[in-house]
């Protein structure tokens, strides 16, 4: 796998800059443009910027590869994904919370409509 999704010689390098540091980043601020209830397609838009500075990191603490349109789209995948979700599990939290009569939790990332005789 080295080569393909990172260039580091550890795979724990990878995982600690563009997963853990760079993931735990795009999942609060999914969640963030989530709380305050902007649209879900700007988080692609935040993640391509977060994208570049994973991409620093591994440049400047790691001797990585700066410009590689290779290892950035990986970088930007994982963040997008990871993005996403934290976007998802915030605004069903707001959803739930907020519209409590009208809406019930089906999972982290979830929610339907009530029934109409349970409200």
């Amino acid at each position: 796998m080295s080569g393909i999704l990172y260039e580091e010689s550890s795979i724990w390098l990878f995982l600690l800059v563009s997963v853990v540091m760079g993931g735990s980043a795009a999942w609060a601020t999914g969640k963030s443009i989530a709380q305050t209830w902007r649209p879900l397609w700007q988080v692609p838009a935040y993640m391509l910027v977060l994208g570049c500075a994973v991409r620093f990191i591994h440049f400047a603490l790691f001797e990585g590869t700066l410009l590689s349109l290779q290892f950035y789209a990986v970088d930007t995948v994982i963040l997008m994904v990871l993005g996403m979700l934290g976007f998802r599990y915030r605004r069903t939290q707001q959803m739930t919370t907020q519209y409590r009569w009208m809406y019930e939790k089906t999972g982290p990332f979830s929610w339907r409509e009530k029934a109409a005789g349970a409200a």
